[in-house]
């Protein structure tokens, strides 16, 4: 097999300051004539080494420090110094580093994010750069951007209102963009819409980095929000994909119905996790032999994530010929204040679609008993919620109970797997570890680049199918084509474009002709 050709990279940085640039620097593996050329020889150690070496180097460190917390901050750095070691890291072990740099591990690092606040990553864009939006965007260095994901910080994964420590979620979540997806992370930006908290702590806090200030909300909120929108895709255009994540239940589905039908946006709380627990289900049903439409769903907790798989559970119920009528009413609901019933106080509009005919109950482990479902879900961010009697009863009312514990961080988890194997004793009729894998809902996280390369190679399929593609002439082989486009960890050549020419075109004229 011939070596692979490092891709070629044009730059005009020289000397330091393409040392401290984290997307072209090498560190030790820049090659002695590149650090000639690119006169940063002498501001690097007269060593050689590989990436592979540095790789090692990374892990070595990694595995000395004795908490997640710190080994987050010490991938951070390094995605700060250099982008393609970073990412090569990543997916040299996806499993391992994933919940480092993501949930659960970026959980605490949003609530420290003020304390150990370093080097801004992503655009911060406050409630006070009103009607200049499009000022802030033009202050960002990359003209060409693919994907945002942005937050407002008031419903940070279970932990609430962190305000501009949000900013951790969508710098993390586009790392996985990165390493799970190959979108290239110069494409990618994350950003933050400052509007104020209602965090105590934070308020009081000398040392946090956003507005001091209370949450605009009302036409003012809508307002910057549809500045914001308006601005991104107009410098961006409007197939750049806006991700919204972790917005508060009273703006997400409001803000998702608004925007949805007008620009190239999604709500990941909503649409994500309902995507992902959906197709959980689904796996589900392949050991179970039924159908989707035959179960009971419970869902402990009734914001954006349940709703959203709600929804998505009704429209799979209606493809299987169920009436939408009858798919709602095997979808039972529990909030904070027990079971979403007709009648019941204070039902949100998005709740009382789900609301049934059924006395008032609170307790949870009483409306398992009552309801018996088949399929029992957690997305309430309260750890510990599912009960060794709930698991016992939902292993005695099941052969094979579905049981999603969903909610993040891993603290806010309503049960572990090990407990739910152990109490349903699952575990013990799956002798054989063949057994095991076949038990499998999800695909194994360190296959994920290869899902993601098959899931887009049916979106490509679809496009040219439904006349929306943008890229043509059709390629031929849409697989090929996709991963020449995905982001690869391998340094580039950063050396200008070296050739020869014809030695006779070259001779230097000594003479002037007579």
């Amino acid at each position: 097999m011939e070596p692979k050709v490092p891709r070629r990279r044009h730059t005009h940085q020289r000397g330091y300051l393409l040392t401290r640039n984290p997307h072209l620097n090498k560190d030790l593996a820049f090659t002695l004539e590149e650090r000639q050329q690119l006169n940063i020889h002498g501001l690097l150690p007269p060593s050689f080494i590989s990436q592979e070496i540095q790789v090692l180097r990374v892990l070595k460190n990694f595995e000395r420090l004795k908490s997640d917390f710190d080994r987050y901050l010490l991938l951070m750095d390094l995605q700060d110094r250099n982008e393609k070691l970073f990412y090569r890291v990543l997916t040299s072990d996806i499993e391992k580093f994933m919940p480092i740099v993501y949930t659960p591990t970026v959980g605490l690092a949003c609530q420290q994010y003020s304390l150990v606040f370093r080097k801004p990553r992503g655009l911060f864009i406050s409630i006070h750069d009103r009607g200049h939006i499009a000022s802030v965007l033009n202050a960002w260095p990359e003209d060409v951007i693919k994907a945002i994901v942005v937050t407002d910080g008031e419903r940070i994964l279970g932990l609430g209102d962190l305000g501009c420590n949000g900013m951790g979620i969508p710098v993390g979540k586009l790392a996985l963009y990165t390493a799970c997806g190959g979108m290239n992370p110069q494409e990618c930006l994350p950003v933050i819409l400052d509007v104020g908290t209602e965090n105590e702590e934070l308020l009081k806090d000398p040392l946090y980095i956003g507005l001091r200030q209370r949450r605009v909300r009302g036409s003012e909120y809508d307002d910057f929000l549809d500045e914001f929108m308006e601005a991104v895709s107009s410098k961006y255009g409007m197939n750049c994909l806006i991700q919204f994540e972790d917005f508060a239940n009273v703006n997400a589905f409001r803000l998702l119905n608004k925007y949805r039908n007008h620009y190239c946006t999604f709500n990941d709380d909503i649409q994500g996790t309902a995507s992902v627990a959906v197709a959980g289900l689904l796996a589900a049903l392949r050991i179970t032999k039924n159908k989707l439409s035959d179960q009971t769903i419970l869902f402990q907790g009734a914001g954006e994530a349940a709703l959203g798989i709600a929804h998505l559970i009704v429209m799979a119920m209606e493809k299987e010929g169920l009436p939408k009528e009858k798919a709602i009413k095997k979808i039972w609901l529990v909030d904070s204040k027990g079971l979403i019933v007709k009648g019941r106080a204070s039902l949100t509009q998005e709740k009382e679609k789900f609301a049934h005919e059924h006395e008032e109950m609170k307790n949870l482990e009483t409306i398992v008993q009552e309801i018996k479902p088949t399929a029992l879900i957690g997305v309430a961010a309260i750890g510990g919620a599912f009960s060794e009697q709930i698991l016992k009863d939902m292993a005695a009312f099941n052969d094979r109970p579905i049981i999603f514990a969903l909610s993040n961080p891993t603290s806010k988890a309503e049960c572990s797997a090990e407990q739910c194997y152990k109490i349903t004793k699952v575990i013990a009729q799956q002798v054989s570890d063949k057994h095991l894998e076949e038990g499998r809902l999800y695909p194994p996280l360190n296959t994920i680049r290869d899902v993601s390369l098959k899931i887009a190679e049916k979106i490509v399929k679809d496009a040219y199918q439904e006349k929306t593609a943008t890229v043509y002439p059709e390629p031929q082989n849409k697989e090929a084509f996709i991963h020449s486009q995905m982001y690869s960890t391998d340094y580039d050549q950063i050396l200008p474009d070296c050739y020869s020419w014809p030695e006779d075109v070259q001779k230097i004229q000594t003479k002037v002709d007579q």
